[in-house]
């Protein structure tokens, strides 16, 4: 018997070659809310629009992502693990998130470690602006905005149960091309040109 609660998907992210012409197609062409955008320092991008009943669909930029290939569709390394690159290749699903309440969070990761499937620690997202502070943080603060723990499936997806703490800043940096610029003429926060 399991005590593991779903309440549904919390995002699927996906990975694109132009976060810009990501943007607007998912704004003026399906008439998704863009509702977060941030640099991950010194390597992507990582945008969220709002699919409505609290479900999000997502999108990273990797500047270091391998052209588009079908059957090149997943991850090399969990979040949080410090083995490696999370990148996955253009039009790859990178990760699928589940979300669950933030009292259970701790308990289903213990659960579904004891089934014998290596889990990252639980990692705490920090909401703040792009390159002030750091987006993640070993400890729980005012700040974390959202909670989770990665794992991979028996075919190599990477999965992740995912809960939101609080809603967040309305804050979104500037999507990159697909050369990492932005319309500003700016990299990727941390990024060399």
């Amino acid at each position: 018997m399991s005590n593991i609660e779903l309440n549904g998907v919390h995002h699927l992210a996906l990975v694109c070659r132009d976060m810009e012409r990501t943007v607007d197609f998912y704004t003026n062409v399906l008439n998704l809310k863009l509702t977060k955008g941030f640099d991950l320092p010194g390597y992507g991008q990582h945008f969220f629009f709002d699919m409505g009943n609290g479900s999000e669909l997502a999108f990273f930029w990797f500047n270091d992502a391998p052209e588009a290939s079908p059957g090149v569709a997943s991850a090399k390394s969990i979040v949080g693990s410090g083995a490696g690159s999370i990148s996955s290749a253009h039009g790859s699903m990178n990760h699928v998130a589940f979300d669950v309440p933030p009292d259970k969070i701790a308990a289903f990761r213990e659960e579904i470690e004891a089934k014998g499937v290596d889990c990252s620690p639980i990692v705490n997202h920090n909401d703040v602006v792009t390159g002030e502070e750091d987006r993640t943080a070993k400890e729980a603060s005012e700040k974390t905005w959202l909670q989770s723990f990665y794992f991979f499936d028996p075919d190599g997806i990477m999965l992740e149960f995912c809960a939101t703490l609080q809603p967040g800043l309305p804050n979104v940096d500037l999507p990159v091309n697909e050369k990492g610029i932005k319309a500003n003429g700016e990299p990727v926060t941390g990024a060399t040109q």
